[in-house]
């Protein structure tokens, strides 16, 4: 079967669809989870969408749309602990992982272990997308670019000078709400397309890798949801033509992405100073 005969099917066409809306949803939360140094949320948020949709499991309800709320709650959680009791972020975020995390074990052991729905969740199932996920991926990712222009400058000053937005009159912490919650959402999203496991890889790789290259906060956010986007699009034809699971074959390619982009810099850098 040849690669555009693979196209016809609408499974595939629909993993295409969710799968580039959710690449530039997570790409665009990536630079501002990134340039405020709370990248793992994604890492933490995946462990607690593991015990949610153990829980859906043993429920008999729909995964996906059981963990949202869940998680949602947990996002706020490592806010909430953050703030009130005290302990930094990355602290935060490991209590309510390892909890995630744990829950969904206990929750996996009364329903007599794993099967094969709660392993699909875990690395990911991209073709297996439904209709309705599709229009939720299409919903979330337009949500992210209307909140991300309405509180553009926000957001910017935030991402650099957290202090001095608050000292502007910044409501830092209702952005940092909004973040959290979309991030929640995106996480438990981006579960089909590359699994529990490597959901945080979507966040991270496409804004370190625009890191690179961009000179701006707005190229930053563009560069970054082009290099979420390609990286998906080719990563589901790449694991078609090579017969390799999707979601790693993505978050292998936006590494790759990642690795040029350093070099290229590297390389720019080195000829600069030469020249000088």
């Amino acid at each position: 079967m040849e690669l555009f005969d693979f196209f016809q099917y609408s499974f595939v066409l629909r993993a295409l669809v969710a799968g580039s809306f959710i690449s530039i949803g997570c790409s665009i939360l990536g630079v501002l989870l990134v340039l405020r140094r709370f990248s793992l949320i994604g890492d933490g948020l995946a462990h607690v969408t593991f015990g949610a949709v153990a829980a859906g499991l043993l429920l008999k309800q729909h995964p996906v749309f059981f963990s949202i709320p869940v998680v949602m709650a947990g996002s706020l959680g490592i806010l909430k602990l953050a703030k009130v009791a005290r302990i930094y972020g990355d602290a935060a975020i490991g209590i309510v992982s390892s909890v995630g995390i744990a829950g969904g074990i206990l929750i996996t052991s009364i329903a007599g272990g794993f099967n094969v729905d709660l392993l699909s969740f875990l690395f990911g199932n991209i073709l297996a997308v439904s209709q309705p996920e599709v229009y939720a991926t299409i919903v979330l990712s337009m949500t992210i670019i209307g909140i991300t222009l309405l509180f553009y400058y926000e957001n910017f000053s935030i991402a650099f000078d957290e202090e001095y937005a608050k000292v502007s009159g910044i409501s830092t912490d209702r952005i940092s709400s909004l973040i959290v919650l979309l991030t929640a959402v995106t996480v438990v999203l981006a579960m089909k397309v590359v699994g529990v496991m490597l959901t945080s890889a979507l966040l991270i790789l496409p804004a370190v890798t625009a890191l690179q290259m961009a000179k701006s906060f707005r190229s930053t956010m563009f560069l970054s949801a082009m290099s979420g986007l390609l990286s998906v699009i080719t990563g589901i034809c790449s694991s078609f033509l090579l017969n390799l699971p999707t979601g790693a074959t993505i978050v292998m390619i936006n590494f790759l992405f990642f690795l040029a982009a350093f070099v290229c810099k590297k390389v720019f850098l080195k000829k600069k100073q030469t020249s000088q």
